[in-house]
């Protein structure tokens, strides 16, 4: 059964089960995916559809953010409860050694030595870490290696 399979599933489940919440997430979720599959004209892979639910949480970590910044505690709480409901789908997160395995592992790969490398690594770590692992959070661990990198080939290995 295929993600999105389940997730259609778990909403007859919801509905059933008078879980209006999940119910509703779970049909926002479903719409985000046919819309962009109408927008590409074609049916989604896992891959893809796993692009839209890390899109989905993602906008609502910002939400948090700003409802926490408003002091809307309501609506964190809400906004955590989608999260909670939606991460479930997602695979297991990388840990951050994990997330730093990788990043070596995508700069031995692509030969990269220095920041200006950075879309090469990002472009080989992407479908790696796809809703496993926070994008910003893997962006800054490459830039860190990469600018480490930079600087032992400026020190001639010294560093």
């Amino acid at each position: 059964m295929s993600l999105q399979d389940r997730v259609q599933t778990d909403i007859a489940a919801a509905m059933r089960s008078g879980d209006s919440l999940r119910r509703d997430v779970l049909r926002m979720v479903a719409s985000a995916a046919y819309n962009v599959e109408k927008k590409q004209g074609r049916a989604l892979s896992d891959d893809e559809f796993l692009a839209v639910l890390s899109r989905e949480v993602k906008t609502r970590r910002e939400s948090v953010d700003a409802f926490r910044a408003g002091g809307r505690q309501d609506l964190v709480a809400k906004e955590e409860a989608e999260i909670e409901i939606i991460g479930g789908y997602l695979p297991a997160a990388l840990s951050e050694d994990e997330i730093a395995e990788l990043v070596h592992e995508g700069i031995t790969e692509i030969g990269a030595a220095s920041p200006r490398d950075m879309g090469k690594v990002m472009s080989w770590l992407t479908p790696r870490t796809r809703g496993r692992a926070d994008g910003k959070r893997v962006s800054e661990l490459v830039v860190q290696a990469l600018a480490a990198a930079d600087l032992a080939a400026h020190d001639g290995g010294a560093h």
